[in-house]
């Protein structure tokens, strides 16, 4: 059916150059200019950096390889439990640095590969929409019958005096340190504060967390936050909730910052400072465009449309996610839609992914959403202490918490913390989107030994007990 209303919108633009132009070239962008090629689309990708954008550059792939830096050093100091003696493991900053850059550079040159071998047309520079059929990009004129915005965000600071002193940086700027510091403030304690704030403290530095709500980690469960709070504390990092930071003040080479805590005014100093407070959407030129914005994201239908016809949307300038994943979701859709697609976005099982040590993932209702809702539901927990695979790992810390409508079993949340809980979470999310329910998940077969196993023995211990676990 795609294929067939693609070539229609083919032959409507068979004048242009292009059939779809997207103008961004991260996983928004990119994916979607893939899915236009494959459905026989004349595509043009327009990047004014490199393709790939903030999360295979400046995000999700250069903190992940930091991330597994620091886990194999939290496991090179435990190796000695498991008959494996390490001496002297210490961290290497140049060369963990030296890692994360060809991993990136490596991911980096596959990319720029396979989209060359998708017959894509990149047009390096800054893309400005002048109409719906026109990106100016430098002298050049891009014309397509049907043109992508992906955009993305970039990080936003605080507007407190000293947010933009030296060694107070972004969420990209510290991928770049030249040097491990000795401490280190994250103001934020969302999912980019966390993960920074666990990877730092497992290679070393003494991290504190400011945080202005009353918990960390709004978006995941408040069990798992609370839970995960207290294993980020006994690994030695400082949290400090309802804290209000009022000014960073330059002291030599270090950083002292304000803040209160209630009625009464602390300070602490640290060697470097990252702001992890968020993202704004990239779109400043695209309302003089015509595009129609909310609350500065672009406004966008359930099929991608904006308020110009002919223009679509996805990614981070969209709003309401900000993650790649999404990203390149949207971008799917953005892109069929462009070549004649009806298809339209389910957020309905959306996962957060938490890429802490250990992690956290989830997907659905959580218990608190459940309650407030007045849904009638029961709950079930698995600690992966009882697990013979985490224990095999040597991660025991943790659960799987299912939340199922009580009369039905109905799938409504899974929430995880622990070993790999982010590749866990897939497993749920299929699940929830497919309407199951936990006898489905328990008359599954799971491997063993295998971390999958607590998802099937908590979905037991929604239908009757776990098999592994004597108390509840």
């Amino acid at each position: 059916m795609i294929a067939a209303h693609s070539q229609r919108a083919r032959a409507v633009t068979e004048n242009l150059p292009f059939d779809v132009a997207i103008i961004g070239g991260g996983p928004g962008g990119y994916v979607a200019a893939i899915r236009a090629a494959q459905l026989g689309a004349r595509v043009a990708l327009v990047e004014k950096d490199r393709l790939g954008g903030t999360c295979l550059h400046r995000g999700c792939i250069p903190t992940k390889a930091l991330l597994r830096s620091a886990e194999t050093l939290l496991e090179s100091k435990a190796a000695s439990t498991l008959g494996v003696v390490l001496k002297d493991a210490a961290v290497d900053f140049a060369a963990m640095m030296a890692w994360k850059a060809r991993v990136v550079a490596q991911q980096a040159e596959e990319l720029e590969k396979l989209i060359a071998w998708r017959k894509i047309a990149v047009f390096q520079g800054e893309g400005q929409l002048i109409s719906p059929g026109s990106i100016k990009v430098g002298d050049k004129l891009v014309a397509a019958g049907k043109i992508i915005i992906a955009t993305g965000s970039l990080p936003i600071r605080l507007p407190i005096p000293g947010a933009s002193l030296p060694g107070v940086l972004t969420s990209d700027q510290i991928l770049e340190l030249g040097a491990m510091p000795e401490s280190l403030v994250v103001i934020g304690a969302g999912v980019v504060g966390c993960e920074f704030a666990s990877m730092f403290s497992a290679l070393g530095a003494r991290v504190t967390i400011l945080e202005l709500l009353p918990s960390i980690l709004p978006p995941v469960d408040e069990e798992i936050a609370r839970r995960f709070q207290q294993i980020l504390r006994s690994q030695g990092v400082t949290i400090h909730t309802k804290a209000s930071l009022q000014e960073i003040r330059a002291e030599g080479e270090r950083l002292r910052l304000v803040f209160g805590l209630g009625q009464e005014q602390h300070d602490v100093v640290a060697d470097r400072v990252l702001m992890a407070v968020g993202h704004r959407p990239c779109s400043d030129a695209l309302e003089e465009a015509g595009l129609a914005l909310r609350d500065g994201s672009v406004a966008v239908n359930e099929r991608l449309e904006t308020s110009v016809d002919n223009v679509y949307a996805a990614g981070d300038v969209v709003g309401l996610y900000m993650l790649a994943y999404v990203a390149s979701y949207q971008g799917i859709i953005a892109a069929e839609n462009a070549l004649g697609g009806r298809r339209q976005a389910d957020y309905r099982a959306v996962p957060t992914c938490v890429y802490t040590l250990p992690e956290i993932a989830s997907v659905g209702l959580r218990e608190e959403e459940a309650r407030a809702h007045g849904v009638s539901y029961k709950v079930s927990r698995f600690p992966f202490s009882a697990l013979a695979r985490a224990q095999l790992l040597g991660q025991p810390l943790g659960l799987v918490k299912l939340v199922c409508d009580e009369p039905s079993g109905r799938l409504l949340g899974v929430h995880i913390l622990g070993p790999r809980a982010t590749d866990l979470i897939g497993e749920a999310v299929l699940a929830l989107r497919m309407g199951a329910t936990a006898q489905d998940l328990a008359h599954t077969m799971h491997g063993h030994p295998n971390l999958s196993e607590a998802i099937y023995e908590a979905a037991w211990g929604i239908i009757d007990s776990p098999f592994h676990l004597r108390r509840l």
